[in-house]
């Protein structure tokens, strides 16, 4: 019931307002302590705790003044409140390559890294640079930092001075701390290593700005200058000798020096046809320098722009005078004469008097000789020629005289292969000649069964003699074709069996140009020919032609029953045997050739067709013999 009593006096509480501690008495604010809690409780001041009230009463002292009483141990304080906003701080910096720059190779970021001794945490960050072109600030943000591969976090036991630490595989080096760091790391025990001086970045330091220098002004008045020789100009006559180089020549100009500012000009003097572009000016108006102060040979002195700094001594009227050479950037200039104001402000300025114009002797151009180069084998030796001589080649010139008057004209000859094969040496081509243009082209008929293909066998070109030099060729003509010589196309060799009765009858014609050992080797071979010829054309009586026509029945009619006897066949064998191609054998060969093909010469009637037939001595015209074996 007790308990039911203050549970229900509990739940008619009304009142949670917190009671007023302020007063004022005469006037005058004063504390005073609440009498009543949260609730209408009323609250006990001064008053032991129930604990002490039991520990009093189940204390009993065995003497009045027995032993002190011990303290009651202090209270358990948690390190995040210890150590709150308790922050270690190290100096650092690491260094980062610069893998695509000529000016620097690598890069040094200075960092600071805090170490939160509440939560052991830590954090890296870097200063901002301003107009360093990086990403920086945080770098690595606060979180528990491993140390190795076991996941284990660094501690402010592995942190000091002079000593280098990883960090998610970028290095850093510490060089110094804090003073609140190095108070606490030395209250626990900790000997620090002495700092070290932090590294700057070579790149940055090059370019920071160096401190302005105050000049104080000469007392040179230029408004002076100006208002004294302005409009005044100094005019020199000179010639830039450029010879010595690919292409150079010598080339006048006009050097202006302006006295009101001592700028020069260099102004180029054009004629007509010279074939330049229209530019008037070589070197604008400046000042130009004469003498640098501790000049490197890689100072690219036309490029950038000169200050006064890097200039000892500029140009000035006195480094002008006539028949002396002047460099200007580089090039050198030799003043050869002036004008009349010229002359007269260096009379009254410097007494000089001697104003001799120098004679200008160009230079004799040194003829250089045109070497050609070897013929390379591609086109015609001429055709090759005229890419010597310019630069968009012309076809050669042609003899049109001669290629009008020997137009369609054309030597043919019968030549041989000269091989070692004994089926080539049996092959026969046709060498045209043609005179309008001296070219050569090579024919091989077509024989049957003989298992080669014909036609043609080489183009029309020229074909150079063997042993000729390769710039100036000596090409094959009518003069070295004669009959049983050897001519060499291309690394074959041609023997020249016949030819036609043309040539024989054009060299007749134009014997002056031929030599008599080419025209005597064509009679020669012709003679035989000739003479057959003038056998079987020679008057005949009419009763000789149709005693030879009879005595052709009579054997068509006995040989009838021969009928292995093929006329084809014997007229293709005949011509086979026929080297010349004149239409008549030897009487030797052609009996052997007669019983090769089993013809009955032993008859009577054929040894009369074949006494009919003979032409001279031992020489049988086996044309009309061949008309009795016609199918």
């Amino acid at each position: 019931k007790p308990r039911l009593n203050q549970q229900k006096k509990k739940k008619r509480k009304t009142s949670f307002h917190r009671s007023q501690t302020l007063g004022y008495r005469n006037g005058y604010a004063f504390f005073r302590l609440p009498t009543v809690g949260i609730g209408g409780e009323r609250l006990y001041v001064n008053q032991l705790s129930q604990a002490e009230l039991d520990e009093l009463s189940n204390v009993r002292p065995t003497l009045t003044y027995g032993p002190a009483k011990q303290a009651p141990p202090s209270g358990f304080v948690p390190a995040h409140v210890a150590f709150d906003k308790k922050i270690l701080k190290f100096d650092a910096y690491f260094q980062e390559d610069v893998p695509l720059s000529a000016e620097e190779h690598y890069r040094i970021r200075q960092v600071c890294i805090y170490y939160f001794l509440e939560d052991d945490s830590m954090s890296v960050i870097e200063p901002v640079v301003h107009n360093s072109g990086l990403p920086q600030g945080k770098l690595v943000r606060r979180h528990r930092v491993p140390k190795n591969n076991h996941g284990d976090p660094y501690h402010w036991k592995d942190l000091n001075r002079g000593m280098n630490i990883t960090i998610y595989g970028r290095t850093y080096r510490i060089v110094d701390c804090d003073l609140f760091t190095q108070v606490f790391l030395e209250s626990q025990g900790i000997e620090l290593n002495p700092p070290e001086e932090m590294v700057f970045d070579p790149y940055t330091e090059l370019r920071r700005k160096p401190a302005r220098q105050y000049v104080t002004p000469s007392d040179f008045d230029q408004l002076k200058q100006f208002l004294t020789y302005d409009k005044q100009v100094l005019r020199f006559y000179a010639m830039w000798d450029d010879t010595n180089n690919m292409f150079g020549e010598n080339r006048p100009f006009i050097i202006h020096y302006y006295l009101a500012d001592d700028t020069v000009e260099v102004r180029e003097v054009h004629k007509q046809n010279d074939g330049r572009d229209p530019f008037p000016i070589l070197i604008g108006r400046q000042r130009l320098p004469k003498t640098f102060v501790d000049k490197k040979k890689t100072f690219p002195s036309c490029v950038l722009e000169i200050s006064d700094h890097e200039v000892l001594e500029w140009f000035t009227a006195k480094d002008f005078a006539v028949g002396k050479s002047t460099t200007l950037l580089g090039r050198t200039f030799f003043v050869y004469d002036c004008d009349e104001f010229t002359r007269n402000f260096y009379r009254d300025k410097f007494g000089i008097t001697d104003f001799q114009p120098v004679e200008i002797n160009k230079k004799p151009l040194e003829e250089v000789p045109q070497v050609i180069p070897p013929y390379n084998g591609f086109g015609f030796v001429e055709d090759s020629l005229q890419n010597c001589f310019s630069l968009f080649p012309k076809p050669p010139r042609k003899n049109i005289i001669k290629m009008l008057e020997n137009h369609l004209k054309v030597l043919r000859y019968q030549v041989s292969l000269e091989s070692p094969n004994p089926e080539d040496r049996k092959r026969r081509f046709i060498l045209s000649y043609f005179l309008s243009d001296d070219m050569i082209s090579i024919y091989e008929p077509q024989v049957r069964n003989s298992g080669i293909i014909g036609g043609k066998y080489l183009g029309k070109t020229r074909v150079a003699k063997p042993g000729s030099a390769v710039d100036n060729p000596t090409y094959y003509g009518p003069s070295d074709f004669t009959i049983g010589s050897t001519i060499e196309v291309f690394g074959h060799r041609f023997v020249i069996t016949d030819a036609d009765e043309h040539v024989l009858n054009y060299m007749e014609s134009n014997a002056e140009s031929f030599p008599a050992a080419t025209l005597q080797s064509l009679r020669d071979h012709f003679r035989p020919r000739q003479v057959a010829k003038k056998a079987a054309n020679s008057p005949t009586l009419e009763t000789g032609k149709q005693e030879l026509d009879e005595l052709i029945g009579q054997v068509r009619e006995e040989l009838k029953l021969h009928k292995s006897l093929d006329g084809k066949i014997m007229r293709e064998a005949f011509c086979q045997c026929d080297e010349d191609g004149c239409g008549i054998l030897d009487k030797a060969k052609f009996l052997a050739l007669c019983d090769s093909l089993g013809v009955p010469t032993n008859a009577s009637l054929v040894n009369k067709l074949i006494d009919l037939c003979s032409c001279g001595e031992d020489k049988i015209n086996y044309s009309d013999f061949l008309r009795a074996f016609a199918s």
